[in-house]
């Protein structure tokens, strides 16, 4: 059995791969909605799911329960913990890890400015306007919330139109007009009106590459001058990291030859 850290699009595609190559997989997401996109995934693979959280010891109880022998961590570029604790729950459970990377957004001639924490990211963008327009998600939506620079600024968040995430927006006081619930990919045009439509005079989002849509944030504020603020993915060092979906399928390949068994038998 294979586990996936599966907590993006991009993990959750991966683990349609593998499914599809014929290998048992066991994908870990975050959120209910997450689930119910993964329980979509076919192929001749068998597939579970796990929805709880899981810190060190949890991955290491989870794969000696569920008889993991190869771990993949596609988990979200900035979910540093997850990604600190399942490498040492590989390391003691003495499981293969291999790091799915998304490739970064580069951004040739438009305003962006690289922080290194939302903190740095709150303080500049105070400094940008009155009208902020968050596109980091809701689960470090507090840090902008309560951050002293921000109290004369008006937030507009851009998250996942669950019940859940908008009454934690709500409880945190954001105004329900600035609450844009909705699922992405966005398309340059769509980010630029939202962006005209809440007069945005700063964007504030992460580097999550192509598929997590920095780039058409990126390309939309520019269209119109406004300055982004990219928080930076924290640095890690990863025994192992895949760029494609290839690169992890020829890693499980040199790693279970003769040991792995794919779902079919062979």
């Amino acid at each position: 059995m294979i586990f996936v850290a599966a907590g993006t699009k991009d993990g959750r595609d991966l683990v349609t791969f593998l499914l599809g190559h014929g290998y048992d997989v066991t994908a870990s997401v975050v959120s209910r909605y997450g689930e119910q996109l993964l329980s979509e995934s076919r192929g001749s693979g068998r597939l579970l799911i796990n929805d709880q959280p899981l810190d060190e010891k949890g991955f290491s109880d989870y794969f000696h329960a569920h008889h993991i022998r190869l771990a993949i961590d596609a988990s979200h570029p900035y979910a540093a913990d997850v990604s600190r604790n399942l490498m040492n729950a590989c390391a003691a459970q003495s499981v293969p890890y291999i790091r799915y990377e998304r490739d970064l957004s580069e951004f040739p001639g438009s305003s962006v400015m690289l922080v290194h924490s939302y903190e740095e990211a709150a303080r500049q963008a105070a400094c940008c306007g009155k009208n902020v327009f968050l596109t980091t998600g809701s689960r470090n939506l507090e840090r902008f919330t309560r951050h002293p620079a921000l109290k004369d600024c008006v937030l507009t968040v851009r998250v996942l139109p669950t019940a859940g995430v908008v009454r934690q927006c709500e409880e945190m006081g954001i105004d329900p007009g600035h609450i844009v619930a909705m699922q992405g990919p966005f398309s340059r045009a769509l980010n630029r009106e939202l962006y005209v439509k809440y007069k945005a005079d700063v964007v504030i989002t992460k580097n999550s590459g192509t598929i997590g849509g920095t780039d058409t944030k990126v390309a939309a504020a520019a269209d119109l001058a406004l300055p982004v603020i990219v928080i930076d993915r924290p640095v890690m060092s990863y025994a192992h990291l895949g760029r494609t979906y290839e690169d992890i399928r020829r890693f499980i390949e040199e790693n279970y030859d003769g040991v792995y068994q794919k779902a079919n038998g062979h």
